[in-house]
């Protein structure tokens, strides 16, 4: 199987958190331009936060691995690798990978040909927690492990790996020398995080020997009980760190799902918690009380019977102590409930306001995903009207502005703004211009008043513009924004092939699943936490080439819902009678009505991705296009949906990356056609992609001089906007309720935390105590 099928999307969320800027490699200061919204951490000096302590900080999941290049690593694997395991290059504020001194003192190419050579300086003083030096036999251990030469291995990934021709030692034992078959850009991607020989030595510990423990450590924390019960992880300090020790005695990091946080924090449960948009504003609303904001009685004006009217309650009175005993009873008891619940959250408010709430934007970008393979979206045209009817702008507003973060539209496929790889290509599209959407769809084919037939008795307009087969209820505070980050924080599938919208099941070694996360990171992941192959059966040859395009788009998906009876199926029924009429102001081609099906997730908490979904709509029916909205359950919606092709548009999110020209080609390479006749689209969802972009990523991938790496990065998002299959709206929220005492800790933004530096801030007696002893 090649890199690219195995590859898995799990590690772009790693180091996503946030990181105090580091001096080493990386981008110039100007690339990128500013961040969109910075780090939100309440930076302390390390002279300002007190020694000692703990720190319960929510994660959504319990980790299943604790091997960072398994299938079914998290975002919790990765949280706990960053603690306690070696990472070489770690991401800065502005998700710039830089040297790391606590392990490194340098690392650089020394030679360039004839062939690639990376030469590491290690830290003399980093051991292993068993007293042995990090040195190249841990380096040879992990290149054998994940360059994909012995499939014993069961590995996600293998990316950056497989270039490498040999590792040796240096002239002395604290030097690593690399050398490259094939040039690598994104050779810091390597090495980090680094395992123990002891983890990676024989497939046997590769596969088990990491699940569950890690015997070996060598970062500013150790790894201690891991409590099913209790669902806790114990991070401890390392008292063989040889760096600046951590503050805190102990990181404890707390499965709670997102919906039960606001409870979990005002119980005392938690000290740092990501929290969904309805968390947010619980805390908000619990500031806002505290400063006289009161319902009646003195009770909340929000949550649990405030939107009973008087007329509500004198009803309810009057039933409770009616002559019918029965109904009375009933009633006294739903009453007394109400009662319960009110108390309960008036009591959770209080506690609340003991909470801030520190803000920023994930490193991860929603989009509007085109399906290109069959249908009206094969061709460009139409794509690129829809992307020309949008206006981005409002939409980022939708998410944002009620948060009071900057809602400008994300520019860019492949970085997010601050990163050195970033530029703002959408103008190889266009920005939102009716009149050429229209112009576009007119070249097209498709007109108004276009005459329509279709079966007798079927409903056309607003009546069937919207289905709902989810299965999850809906209704705010339960935590899932419906926000889909592939490859980030949940479940994982293997290597699929989605033949008639059943994909097979996974197997060991292959790459993990797009699904449902909560806000933040229920998406992941890898979007990641994490899914990395899909494939869709070939359908009909829908795709075309276009004039204005000099690559050629995809072709080939799974036949759309309700299409073509198979051999051996059951004759279909004689098709009812055909009514002709007019598509009116909707537009209309070879008697069919531009119609799109439209998926979103019905799931709990998902409001803010379907409001978008339906502004997007509304947009596109100004220009003719029918969007008919279907919400589907959670847990179909990437399996029977995304993955299998089943859709016209979706929105889901993709996390972002340090390394596009390695992270990124997956989800935008062109789709080939697999021995069996079915399309291996990897993690590109749209199944559209050219062969003009694969050579951009190819030759990204091999060029050594960073500047003309990230020129063709950006030439291959260019490229990537005029074939218009994606649409990226608007960097995502990132919202964490947090203790205002904790410190260098909350919304790290692009950047990755420094977890010895995060701990409980100084009293000012104790500040004003150092500051004399000082002098």
């Amino acid at each position: 199987m090649s890199q690219r099928r195995r590859r898995s999307l799990a590690f772009l969320t790693s180091g996503v958190l946030a990181l105090p800027l580091l001096a080493g490699c990386g981008g110039g200061e100007e690339e990128g331009g500013p961040v969109a919204a910075g780090q939100d951490i309440a930076v302390t000096s390390r002279d300002g936060v007190a020694d000692g302590g703990v720190v319960r900080w929510a994660v959504d999941t319990l980790p299943e691995t604790l091997n960072t290049f398994q299938a079914d690593a998290d975002a919790t694997t990765t949280r706990i690798a960053g603690a306690v395991l070696p990472q070489l290059f770690v991401l800065d504020a502005k998700g710039r990978p830089v040297a790391n001194p606590d392990y490194l003192e340098k690392a650089e190419i020394v030679a360039r040909e004839p062939k690639q050579v990376v030469l590491y300086k290690l830290n003399q003083q980093a051991v292993w927690s068993d007293g042995r030096e990090i040195g190249a036999a841990d380096f040879v251990a992990q290149w054998r492990a994940l360059n994909g030469k012995d499939s014993a291995y069961w590995t996600a990934r293998n990316a950056g790996y497989e270039r490498i021709e040999k590792i040796e030692r240096g002239k002395t034992d604290l030097e690593v020398k690399v050398t490259f078959a094939k040039p690598y850009t994104d050779w810091r991607s390597l090495f980090t995080p680094l395992y123990p020989k002891q983890v990676t030595g024989t497939p046997e510990a590769f596969n088990e020997g990491a699940r569950g423990a890690l015997k070996v450590t060598a970062g500013a924390f150790n790894l201690g009980a891991v409590d099913k019960k209790t669902a806790t992880v114990a991070l401890t300090r390392n008292a063989r760190w040889w760096g600046r020790p951590a503050k805190l005695d102990t990181l404890v990091l707390t499965a709670v799902p997102r919906a039960d946080r606001p409870a979990a924090l005002a119980a005392g449960k938690l000290d740092l918690a990501e929290v969904d948009r309805t968390g947010a504003d619980r805390i908000a609303l619990a500031h806002r009380d505290a400063k006289g904001a009161k319902g009646a009685g003195g009770a909340p004006a929000h949550g649990p019977g405030a939107s009973v009217t008087a007329a509500q309650a004198t009803m309810s009175w009057a039933i409770a102590y009616g002559a019918d005993e029965g109904k009375a009873k009933e009633e006294q008891a739903s009453r007394a409930a109400n009662a319960e619940a009110a108390k309960k959250y008036a009591e959770e408010q209080n506690a609340l306001r003991t909470f801030a709430v520190r803000k920023s934007l994930e490193p991860a970008y929603t989009q509007l995903a085109m399906n290109g393979a069959s249908g009206p979206l094969a061709d460009e045209r139409v794509r690129r009207a829809v992307a020309r009817a949008l206006d981005r702008k409002a939409l980022a507003e939708i998410v944002l502005k009620p948060l009071g973060l900057p809602a400008k539209p994300v520019g860019s496929h492949l970085a997010l703004a601050g990163q050195p790889a970033y530029a703002d290509n959408s103008d190889a599209l266009g920005g939102q211009d009716t009149q050429a959407a229209q112009a576009l769809l007119a070249d097209a084919g498709w007109r108004r008043g276009g005459k329509i037939t279709e079966p007798s008795g079927a409903k056309a307009g607003p009546e069937a513009s919207s289905e709902d087969d989810g299965k999850t209820p809906s209704g705010p505070g339960t935590g899932n924004d419906g926000l889909y980050v592939v490859g980030q924080d949940d479940e994982r599938n293997g290597d699929e092939r989605a033949g008639a919208g059943n994909p097979a099941d996974a197997r060991p070694g292959l790459s993990p699943a797009l699904t449902v996360t909560p806000l933040a990171a229920q998406q992941q992941a890898s979007l990641l936490a994490q899914a990395d192959v899909a494939r869709a059966a070939a359908g009909p040859d829908a795709a075309r080439d276009t004039a204005a395009a000099t690559d050629t788009d995809a072709k080939g998906a799974p036949a759309r819902e309700g299409e073509g009876a198979g051999p051996g199926k059951a004759s279909a029924a004689p098709a009812p009678a055909k009514q002709a009429r007019t598509s009116g102001s909707m537009l209309a081609k070879d008697g069919k009505a531009l119609s799109l099906r439209f998926v979103l997730p019905s799931g709990p908490g998902s409001e803010s991705l379907r409001a978008v979904g339906e502004r997007i709509a509304q947009m596109l029916q100004k220009v003719g296009i029918q969007a008919e909205l279907k919400k589907v359950a959670d847990e179909s919606f990437f399996k029977d949906h995304i993955a299998s092709g089943q859709y016209d548009l979706a929105l889901y999110s993709w996390p972002a990356t340090a390394y596009p020209a390695t992270d990124a080609r997956p989800i935008f390479a062109k789709p080939e056609p697999a021995a069996d006749g079915s399309l291996l689209v990897e993690q590109n969802y749209t199944r559209v992609g050219t062969d003009h972009i694969d050579q951009l990523f190819d030759q990204a991938l091999g060029e050594l001089d960073e500047g003309a790496s990230r020129e063709l990065i950006r030439k291959a998002d260019a490229r990537i906007w005029a074939a218009a299959g994606s649409i990226p709206l608007y960097q995502r929220p990132e919202l964490v309720a947090v203790k205002p005492s904790l410190v260098n800790a909350g919304a790290f933004g692009l950047g990755a935390p420094r977890f010895q530096d995060i701990g409980w801030k100084k009293s000012p007696a104790a500040t004003e105590k150092n500051a004399k002893e000082k002098k």
